[in-house]
């Protein structure tokens, strides 16, 4: 007798970086003969597998997974692109009569599923580009910031200051169209999102999953997060985005002399812990979001969840 739910609902589970998501979402796609879609900004690049704490082959336990490995470091791929492809790896996961699971921890892409909002197709503008590379040198990344943060207040208060590649992309948005990066979410929510989206997030007590964040850094550069980085910039000539992820951009830092191995992993962990914090304001600023505390383990959680989107048996 087998159990199923909609085929039109779609299960999310997220959650600030650290806290358990993949080895939560395996299991229960195992339960549900569920299919994952990862929702991972950084874990669609080929080779970088380290610095992303990119699921394993072993970690997967044979459950199928889509949206990871598949563009290279030196590509650029928008978050209007990961909209598209995740929702035909959606659509082909209920062809298949499986359960798609979103997991993933980067709140553009969830949100833009969810709230389905659909991003305008912008041309890359080189040009205009190189320009705002050129600010960035002669002004300051915080200054730029704050010349975005003038355009676009809202948008800006989602992001680090120091988070160049979103920062860009405020201001382009705005070049290109006239219209804030908010503006533009506002008006395509209007369309109600393709699917019902029933989304969890994994809550972790403050202290220890900056614990686990710190020890995944230290294992991270035990396990050649360096070397990893220094075989990208050796193949490729260039990193439009991949090389500003987390991780990777201190490491760079590093190999280019700007800073010791300490302060490098030092800051690597605190960007991370900043990061963890934003992620959480982010999944709270989500209507109807189920937290999920960590603690309770796995097996609760995963009942939480089937209790939630009324599981049923046929």
């Amino acid at each position: 007798m087998k159990e199923t739910i909609s085929k039109k609902d779609v299960i999310v589970i997220g959650g600030p970086t650290a806290s358990g998501k993949t080895g939560l979402s395996v299991e229960l796609a195992k339960r549900v003969d569920g299919q994952i879609v990862s929702a991972d900004s950084m874990q669609i690049y080929r080779e970088m597998d380290i610095g992303t704490a990119k699921v394993t082959n072993a970690e997967m336990q044979g459950i199928k997974h889509y949206m990871i490995d598949i563009v290279n470091p030196n590509e650029r791929y928008s978050v209007a692109e990961y909209k598209q492809d995740a929702e035909k790896a959606i659509d082909k996961i209920i062809q298949n009569n499986h359960i798609p699971i979103v997991v993933g921890g980067t709140g553009l892409y969830i949100n833009s599923l969810i709230y389905n909002i659909n991003f305008p197709e912008l041309k890359f503008d080189k040009e205009y580009r190189d320009y705002l590379e050129e600010l960035v040198k002669k002004e300051g990344l915080e200054k730029i910031y704050e010349k975005a943060k003038h355009i676009d207040e809202q948008a800006c208060l989602k992001i680090s200051p120091n988070d160049k590649k979103r920062i860009l992309r405020i201001l382009e948005i705005y070049h290109q169209t006239g219209k804030t990066k908010t503006e533009l979410e506002k008006e395509s929510r209007e369309i109600p999102p393709k699917y019902n989206y029933k989304v969890f997030a994994i809550n972790y007590e403050r202290e220890k999953l900056y614990e686990r964040i710190n020890l995944r850094v230290d294992k991270m550069l035990e396990n050649g997060l360096i070397q990893e980085v220094e075989n990208i910039k050796y193949k490729y000539n260039e990193f439009p985005t991949a090389m500003q992820g987390l991780g990777y951009k201190e490491v760079v830092e590093y190999l280019e002399n700007k800073c010791t191995y300490e302060e490098m992993s030092e800051k690597i962990k605190q960007e991370s812990r900043r990061y963890a914090k934003r992620q959480i304001t982010w999944f709270n600023g989500i209507k109807d979001l189920i937290w999920l505390n960590a603690e309770d383990g796995i097996n609760k959680n995963i009942d939480i969840i089937l209790e939630e989107i009324n599981w049923k048996k046929n």
